[in-house]
């Protein structure tokens, strides 16, 4: 993947993202998922995005340099992992939801013990926890150097999706910004 990627429509690149591979280089070994679910944020247009009311030290990532990874804290004990994609000029970010394991599963479930495999990574909070994503990573450049902690690859094979309305908000909930695989 490239920058250009991520400098379409923000609601375009989540929809994108399912399938795709994300990498996560650890001392302990590799960590490979397959993004199965994600919910694109816009800026202005969105009230239940970070950005909807302008530039804030928290949002101030949305309105930067796009494929960089934009973490916060949520409930106050959560992080959740967003990756920056908008159009020049724009602002928006896409909430990566869920995944599936492809490798490293052993050290997914050292990150999140005592867990049902098909509970691993299948919400926000529970995927950062199971690739060990921490705020340190908040501004991260997921398309600078391969040997990276982190990298994208590009789908092998397209999934299935639907789309929804978004979760979790109570604003803008109208939107069909969510993006589900439906493929086994």
């Amino acid at each position: 993947m490239n920058r250009h990627f991520f400098e379409q429509d923000t609601v375009w690149v989540a929809e994108q993202l399912i399938g795709c591979y994300l990498v996560r280089q650890t001392d302990e070994g590799i960590i490979r998922v397959q993004i199965t679910e994600t919910e694109a944020y816009k800026g202005a247009e969105d009230p239940a995005s970070h950005a909807y009311r302008g530039m804030t030290p928290r949002s101030r990532l949305m309105f930067g340099e796009v494929g960089r990874l934009y973490i916060y804290f949520i409930y106050g004990k959560y992080f959740c992992m967003n990756v920056v994609a908008h159009e020049p000029g724009m602002v928006g970010a896409v909430l990566i939801r869920g995944a599936r394991p492809v490798e490293g599963m052993d050290l997914i479930r050292a990150n999140r013990p005592n867990q049902s495999d098909k509970t691993l990574l299948n919400g926000p909070a529970k995927l950062t926890q199971g690739l060990n994503i921490t705020k340190d990573m908040n501004g991260y450049d997921l398309l600078a150097d391969p040997n990276n902690c982190m990298t994208w690859l590009q789908k092998e094979r397209n999934l299935t999706t639907v789309k929804t309305k978004r979760i979790g908000i109570s604003k803008g909930t109208d939107l069909l910004w969510r993006f589900l695989a439906v493929d086994p």
